[in-house]
């Protein structure tokens, strides 16, 4: 399990002069802005979306490499992270989604919600069903790139 899901994106222009993002760690998927800062939001939500159909599909999330060259690191918007992080346990540990239910005295529908990336969930619920599972949270703040 990642401890992180900050992923390096590849930044390169086209012939039109737009500024084209791919995650080269996911192998499918671009975006792209007609200026570099208009390309970075935009590859902010397509990481997004990237973790989002591979937890649809029940799919290993890939670890992030490091940046190298001319990559950047695009993070994630947090309730994602946080969404993937909670995916990531509950497989790693084998356990079925009515047990954890259980273990935190929720129905196995609100399980199911926590799971659904596309489903809001609050950070703290997240946290709980996180510790459960033997893991934390921990947050880290850093300058505005």
């Amino acid at each position: 399990m990642s401890d992180t899901y900050n992923y390096p994106a590849e930044i390169e222009r086209d012939e039109d002069g737009r500024y084209v993002v791919a995650f080269p760690d996911f192998g499918w998927g671009a975006t792209d802005g007609a200026t570099r800062d208009e390309a970075m939001a935009e590859a902010r939500d397509l990481l997004r979306e990237l973790i989002a159909v591979t937890m649809r599909e029940g799919e290993d999330l890939p670890d992030p490499s490091r940046a190298a060259g001319q990559q950047a690191l695009v993070v994630p918007p947090v309730p994602i992270a946080l969404k993937a992080a909670l995916y990531e346990a509950f497989r790693e540990t084998g356990m079925s989604q009515r047990r954890l239910a259980k273990d935190l005295g929720v129905a196995e529908s609100e399980v199911r919600r926590m799971l659904n990336p596309d489903h809001a969930t609050r950070a703290g619920t997240i946290d709980r069903a996180l510790r459960r599972l033997g893991k934390r949270v921990t947050v880290t703040v850093g300058e505005a790139a």
